[in-house]
Formats: C-alpha cells, structure tokens, sequence
C-alpha cells in the first residue's frame, strides 16, 4: 500500500491551493483520511479528517478555510486551502486507515509529504 501526495508548492499569502492524495495498492478497504502538518520542532498536527461516510472534522485553525473531501472509487483525497497565511506554511502530509486485502484489521498508512509555502 502506497500514499502519493502532490499539489504543494509556493503560494502568496490569500492565495490557494489544491492538494491530492492517492492511495494505491492491494487495499480492501478504507476507512478515514487525513490531512496533517508538520514545522521543524513542532509535532505533527490534524489538519482534517474525512471518514468513508463522509463526515470531517478540521483543526480549528483552518475551520473556514480549508475543505477537505475524498472520491472512494479513486481512493484519492483532497484538501482544497483557500485564503493562506503564512502560519499554513508546513509539510503537509496524508494519511489513511484502511484495511489491506488478506487482513481483517485497520492499518495506519502515511504519505510522504509535500511541502506547502505561503510567502510574499
């Protein structure tokens, strides 16, 4: 199983961006994705949440702002981030619960992570 985040970048301040997450693999099932953030020094932070019901949740520095939603037949997540600031900036990164074929338990998956940058 594999988590590909893209759409990071460089963005003003006010500006947006659209983040993807893709999950690949021999996967059964999914049960949440997530966004988180991470700065150097600081612990990694829920950003939002989205279950297979399509319930979220958001962090609530981003309540407002940020949108996060998911297509199940493409095992791919989004969070869409409008009016920036420069406190957004972070790597952000996916995750996903899910259960991988030839497995009854849920499992914890994370992507990579891709840079965010909101600077004038």
């Amino acid at each position: 199983v594999q988590l590909v985040e893209s759409g990071g970048g460089l963005v003003q301040p006010g500006g947006s961006l659209r983040l993807s997450c893709v999950a690949s693999g021999s996967i059964k099932r999914i049960r949440s994705m997530g966004w988180h953030r991470q700065t150097p020094g600081k612990p990694r932070e829920l950003v939002a949440l989205i279950d297979s019901g399509g319930d979220t949740n958001y962090a609530d520095s981003v309540k407002g702002r940020f949108t996060i939603s998911r297509d199940n037949a493409k095992n791919t997540a989004f969070l869409q981030m409008n009016s920036l600031k420069p406190e957004d900036t972070a790597v952000y990164y996916c995750n996903a619960d899910l259960i991988p074929f030839g497995s009854y338990y849920v499992d914890d998956y994370w992507g990579q992570g891709t840079q965010v940058t909101v600077s004038s």
